[in-house]
């Protein structure tokens, strides 16, 4: 992925809401399901971490390689994941 298309999508992700949360158990299981629902049904996603939370921000980079993803921004406690359907919404530029 190049620079021009990770601007593309930090700048739609720059509105969005987190949709995964990694709280105080830290990255376990059914946040691991719920990130993959996710990237599923809209390839694009934001996910925060809690203060409280165990892991540090090496995390967001171990959820996208779990889930296959590519691990687009991470801003304080927030990452921004996006992985490609075989149908894609989001058209990346060139």
């Amino acid at each position: 992925m190049n620079g021009k298309q990770k601007r593309y999508l930090r700048s739609l992700a720059a509105t969005m809401q987190p949709v995964v949360q990694i709280g105080k158990n830290g990255l376990e299981n059914s946040v691991i399901d719920s990130a993959r629902a996710a990237l599923m049904a809209r390839e694009l996603i934001k996910v925060k971490m809690h203060n409280n939370s165990p892991e540090d921000k090496a995390v967001f980079q171990d959820l996208a390689d779990m889930l296959g993803a590519e691990l687009v921004q991470i801003i304080g406690f927030n990452g921004v994941l996006y992985k490609a359907k075989k149908d894609p919404k989001i058209i990346l530029p060139k």
